[in-house]
């Protein structure tokens, strides 16, 4: 393949692939085009695109032997743990916490951005162009936290989503993180505020858009759930935090607020189309009907899930109830290996593990990465698809290896063969990733780095 350096404001012409546009009927070309015009997807179809031979300039790539979907959609994620991964490794959600709260009360503004600067790298090399991070932690005197990581994905050059979280529930008054951890209820609704205020972006094609998200049920009080929700609404912007991620977390509801975790969630105004939660691990029939009829996203995290032992959620029961789910990679320091393409895998063995062998197909999993990850950001009228007027956040996947080459479905050799190369990864047109390697970063200073970080905190 021919590199490619043009920008977005460019035509770049893919051709001669397999395609999985993930539209609204699961159109797929056995051999097709994809025309980039001015960031946006202007052609996509069957065979040779000979509208463009107008005389105009454009960058050709072969795509022969790859395989072309929509670029994978992140919903969530804690990047910041990039820089403490591998620790607590027999632990459960409550303990693996115990353990690294100390690790994280140290963390600074040079460690954060040197921990975003590679999770992003990471996703980017497995296919993600959109992506989430849920930051909750601010130790007093860190810096600015925030701004590090936005500016590191304006780096990289992902499509970026930061969820400002927040605790203010410390030990002291019976909620899980240590008291020198948490924020000040009123600094953290301050802080979220100026967040939304100096980084969001309500326009089309937005390259970052802030969210709101009080970590969980044990590190947030009543007060910050509920007026940070109000906040979230009163800006416009979507709101996002964990819920009924393990037994520990139901327990402890059932004890402090007398119901479960997703009773509790909508007492507080915390199910809705603007939300989307993460694990829903433990759900029960009545809990998925209450989040499908109040249009409630949901981020499947499984890697991580089976990392913390916290169990298998219920995936089949959620999308045939219309909730819409997407993938998460989750925590670096709870699911080391860090690529997101590797969760389409994982999470069609996980619901098979649960349901059976027709759980989930191939194409439901390419789905919960693409489409469904769109619903839950709220964007999908913008990505997720590959669908003309679309942004042009493609991945196109060498398939042709031997890894995946006799797996003849190339969505089958994506979803059930080892993690596919990278070939050329477009964020708005623009490319991130070329023949597996990052056009935007140097590597190598991402390595360095996050390794530098990783040596300060473990001292």
């Amino acid at each position: 393949m021919e590199l490619v350096t043009s920008a977005s404001s460019g035509r770049l012409l893919i051709e001669g692939c397999a395609i999985a546009t993930v539209d609204g009927v699961g159109r797929e070309h056995e051999r097709g085009h994809i025309l980039v015009e001015d960031g946006r997807i202007a052609a996509v179809g069957a065979g040779s695109a000979d509208r463009i031979d107008d005389g105009a300039p454009v960058r050709r790539v072969d795509g022969t032997g790859c395989l072309a979907t929509p670029g994978l959609v992140n919903t969530h994620h804690h990047l910041y743990q990039w820089v403490t991964r591998g620790l607590a490794q027999q632990a459960d959600l409550f303990g693996w916490l115990t353990e690294l709260y100390p690790m994280w009360a140290r963390i600074r503004e040079e460690d954060v951005s040197a921990a975003v600067g590679a999770g992003l790298g990471w996703l980017a090399l497995s296919g993600c162009t959109t992506t989430t991070d849920h930051h909750y932690v601010f130790p007093a005197a860190a810096g600015d936290l925030f701004a590090a990581e936005v500016a590191e994905a304006g780096r990289v050059g992902l499509r970026f989503h930061p969820v400002r979280g927040s605790m203010d529930l410390g030990a002291s008054a019976g909620g899980l993180p240590p008291d020198d951890l948490v924020e000040d209820t009123d600094a953290a609704l301050a802080a979220t505020a100026d967040a939304i205020d100096r980084f969001s972006d309500p326009s089309p094609g937005a390259m970052v858009r802030v969210a709101v998200g009080p970590c969980s049920p044990f590190s947030a009080s009543e007060r910050l759930m509920r007026e940070a929700a109000a906040l979230a609404r009163d800006r416009g912007v979507r709101l996002h935090t964990h819920l009924a991620e393990t037994v520990d977390e139901e327990d402890y509801c059932r004890a402090t607020h007398g119901c479960t975790p997703a009773e509790y969630a909508e007492r507080l105004g915390w199910l809705g189309p603007d939300v989307w939660l993460a694990h829903g691990v433990h759900l029960d029939a009545e809990a998925i009907k209450r989040i499908a009829e109040t249009g409630t996203g949901l981020a499947h995290c499984p890697s991580s899930n089976a990392r913390l032992g916290a169990g298998l959620a219920p995936v089949r029961d959620l999308l045939d109830a219309g909730v819409p789910v997407g993938l998460g990679v989750d925590g670096a320091a709870s699911q080391e290996a860090g690529q997101l393409v590797a969760e389409l895998r994982q999470a069609l063995l996980v619901a098979r593990l649960r349901g059976g062998p027709t759980a989930l197909t191939a194409r439901e999993a390419l789905a919960l990465a693409t489409r469904g990850g769109a619903r839950c950001l709220g964007r999908e009228d913008e990505l997720g698809a590959i669908e003309v007027g679309k942004l042009a956040d493609i991945a196109l996947w060498r398939i042709d290896g031997l890894g995946h080459a006799d797996i003849a479905d190339p969505v089958a050799a994506l979803v059930f063969g080892a993690p596919a190369p990278v070939e050329l990864l477009l964020v708005g047109g623009r490319p991130v990733v070329e023949r597996g390697r990052l056009a935007t970063v140097d590597e190598r200073d991402l390595l360095v780095r996050a390794r530098r970080a990783a040596d300060r905190l473990r001292i």
